[in-house]
């Protein structure tokens, strides 16, 4: 049976009213976390995941110290790439590194497909453990966006401008439109498997396709992100989607079939609403001001509150990952300051 106490983040992702507003935070799992560390200095990221305790218990850390109201489970948006034969390596420093890139359609067509059972029973075992036994908040699930794997699948590793991905969309489009579909296909059946397992939401990172303007977004992006997220509106979860640097395409999200526009901060809530979108917002601290006096932290997060609280269906996030420098308990006290404060607004 699944162990669910406080439903606020869910109700809130529907676009519901909520007697306060959730807060999690992405890469709450890890990173500043000194357990975490201990943990780290032991075991590399890939040993972690393939450890189910151990993965749960980097998973929950963040839920037990800040009391947010979601966990999001802690692994790497490149996990499911091996199972397609991409030979992924997480280096120290440098991020995902890929010695087999994509060069042609040729390369596509070598690429396989998931079967989340047998190529990553880890992660499956990680959400079944965290959701029958351990948690009393929602576990969000993710994936990466096909646009942001790609990039790392055709660069061979992190990018700062994207060019051999841009040139190989533009010079290759049955391979890239190839890929994409490859990509989709996976997305899909990694995402539904995670489900499946017990996760209550989903979170699909495009971290990097701000790089692209709308038109090519709409051509050669759009259509594959339909596809995924209408492809997992019948699993009857809160489908959230987020990127970096990605504000113009915001509008573009909010057509697609999903429940929650993640904004960077970028782009400020009262403009998203205005600009149009209706749908449940997340966001969007600059994780920045995190490492500000308390003072700053507070004036800028309640801002972002009166903004998120202007209408039903807000989530409060950072607007991009924690930092590892950031002191734990900051995070602790941000928690604890916009439960209290978005609940003596609301109850008004």
């Amino acid at each position: 049976m699944v162990r669910e106490i406080n439903d606020t983040f869910l109700r809130a992702a529907r676009g519901e009213k909520t007697d306060y507003v959730p807060v999690w935070y992405m890469r709450q799992a890890g990173r500043s976390q000194p357990e975490y560390r201990a943990i780290k200095e032991k075991y590399s990221l890939f040993e972690i995941t393939h450890q189910p305790e151990l993965c749960a218990y980097v998973t929950r850390l963040p839920v037990e110290q800040y009391d947010v109201d979601a966990a999001i489970l802690y692994k790497d948006i490149m996990t499911p790439l091996p199972a397609l034969g991409v030979d992924v390596e997480i280096k120290s420093g440098i991020g995902p590194v890929i010695d087999n890139p994509i060069r042609s359609l040729a390369d596509v067509e070598k690429l396989g497909e998931i079967n989340p059972e047998e190529d990553v029973p880890y992660v499956l075992d990680t959400i079944k453990l965290l959701t029958t036994e351990q948690l009393s908040v929602p576990l969000i699930g993710f994936a990466g966006a096909p646009f942001t794997l790609a990039s790392y699948m055709i660069e061979g590793g992190p990018s700062k401008n994207y060019n051999k991905t841009k040139a190989f969309m533009y010079s290759e489009p049955k391979a890239w439109f190839a890929l994409m579909d490859k990509l989709g296909e996976m997305t899909i059946t990694y995402v539904k498997s995670q489900i499946k397992a017990g996760a209550r939401a989903i979170q699909i990172f495009d971290s990097w396709v701000g790089a692209l303007n709308v038109e090519d977004y709409r051509y050669y992006i759009k259509p594959v992100m339909s596809r995924i997220f209408s492809s997992l509106r019948g699993e009857n979860v809160p489908l959230i989607m987020f990127g970096v640097g990605a504000s113009h395409l915001a509008l573009e999200w909010h057509d697609l079939p999903l429940d929650v526009v993640g904004l960077d901060w970028r782009l400020p809530i009262d403009q998203a609403r205005q600009m149009g979108i209706t749908k449940t917002v997340q966001g969007n601290l600059d994780p920045a001001i995190l490492l500000s006096p308390w003072e700053v932290i507070e004036e800028r997060a309640k801002a972002i509150l009166d903004k998120g609280m202007a209408q039903p269906g807000y989530i409060f996030n950072l607007g991009h990952g924690v930092f590892p420098s950031v002191n734990p308990d900051t995070l602790k006290k941000l928690t604890t300051f916009i439960h209290e404060y978005s609940a003596s607004k609301l109850s008004q």
